[in-house]
């Protein structure tokens, strides 16, 4: 019986070595579900109260996990889409013991949405997401920021400003170049199109009726379907996203559609600063993405410690259509930032 003990008690030790073991350098021992909040339990959603020239509003985040050395904050793209697009990294986060939070911002649909057009103001949203990491305690030991598309565009303009409280930096299929990111999309991509259809969309542009259903009828068959999400059947949490955008917002910024650009961003142009971004940067280019992979590749090379992944088989949400490539390079440049590997 005593060898029974005591052959009982070694086992229950080596498992607990091996539990500690199994313990990625992300998670505090095992406690990467464990639940840190106080009083009433809302899922990990915090409305983070935002102080704006034109007053005081919330902006919606909802945090996953726990993790002393790794924490992603998300930028969704649009602007004014939702963070519901980028659901895909709940299937991919958690098991790589990365803390993330999906964050709303202001003017989409789970935050507040004042109609004040000099909230929509780069600079603006900048502090915006300052105030949100403040909120979340989040800083230079842990803080990896992560953008698509205007999301990049606001991560790039962040770092430039506060890079000092980042850890690492991912910028998702966005160039440094609004004009750049227009003249890829006239003399590549439109090109890629039947003349026919090229012509009537050009036509009900210039006629300002880009609200017609026609016009988002030509673009989804012949520019979103091989340029935003190639999958057949585009996933739930995109379709969600599409149906929640405000309209007024993405209009006045990114112009009528993601066919080039046409709103206030489209001088916008930091090329020149990229130099500036001394963090660890990813940025992440794919083939058929309504941005030039190629100049994605190139802002690897003018940050001061770049990597740059591509998705040979996505488009502008590679993190759905080229799934595995996009999310393996983005963990493991996480990771590797971290020393977590």
């Amino acid at each position: 019986m005593g060898k029974m003990l005591a052959v009982l008690s070694i086992a229950m030790i080596g498992l607990g070595i091996m539990a500690c073991n199994d313990a990625s350098p992300g998670c505090t021992g095992c406690d990467y579900l464990s639940n840190t909040d106080t009083g009433l339990q809302t899922a990990g959603i915090k409305m983070i109260p935002i102080q704006t020239p034109k007053g005081n509003f919330k902006v919606w985040t909802k945090r996953f996990g726990n993790s002393p050395s790794m924490k992603v904050l998300l930028l969704h793209g649009g602007p004014a889409m939702t963070h519901e697009y980028m659901e895909a990294f709940e299937s991919f986060f958690p098991k790589e013991k990365i803390e993330f939070y999906e964050y709303d911002q202001l003017g989409s649909y789970y935050s507040d949405q004042p109609t004040d057009s000099s909230l929509w103001a780069i600079d603006r949203f900048v502090d915006e997401v300052e105030q949100v990491r403040k909120a979340l305690k989040l800083d230079s030991n842990n803080f990896f920021l992560l953008g698509n598309s205007w999301g990049g565009l606001l991560a790039m303009e962040y770092a430039l400003k506060y890079q000092q409280h980042l850890k690492g930096l991912i910028i998702c299929n966005m160039m440094a170049s609004c004009p750049d990111y227009g003249k890829y999309a006239d003399s590549v991509l439109a090109k890629q199109m039947d003349p026919t259809v090229l012509k009537e969309i050009k036509e009900l542009e210039a006629a300002k009726k880009t609200d017609s259903p026609r016009y988002m009828e030509l673009l989804m068959t012949n520019y979103y379907t091989k340029h935003l999400c190639r999958l057949p059947e585009w996933p739930e949490p995109v379709n969600r996203s599409m149906k929640h955008v405000n309209g007024p917002v993405y209009s006045y910024m990114q112009g009528p559609s993601e066919f080039g650009i046409g709103g206030i961003l489209a001088k916008w142009d930091r090329k020149a600063d990229l130099p500036k971004i001394t963090v660890p940067t990813l940025t992440v280019g794919a083939k058929f993405d309504t941005m030039d992979p190629e100049h994605m590749r190139w802002m690897s090379t003018q940050v001061k410690k770049g990597q740059y992944l591509y998705c040979p088989n996505g488009s502008h949400l590679s993190m759905w259509d080229d799934q595995q490539v996009f999310m393996n390079g983005v963990i493991n440049f996480i990771k590797g930032v971290s020393g977590a590997r």
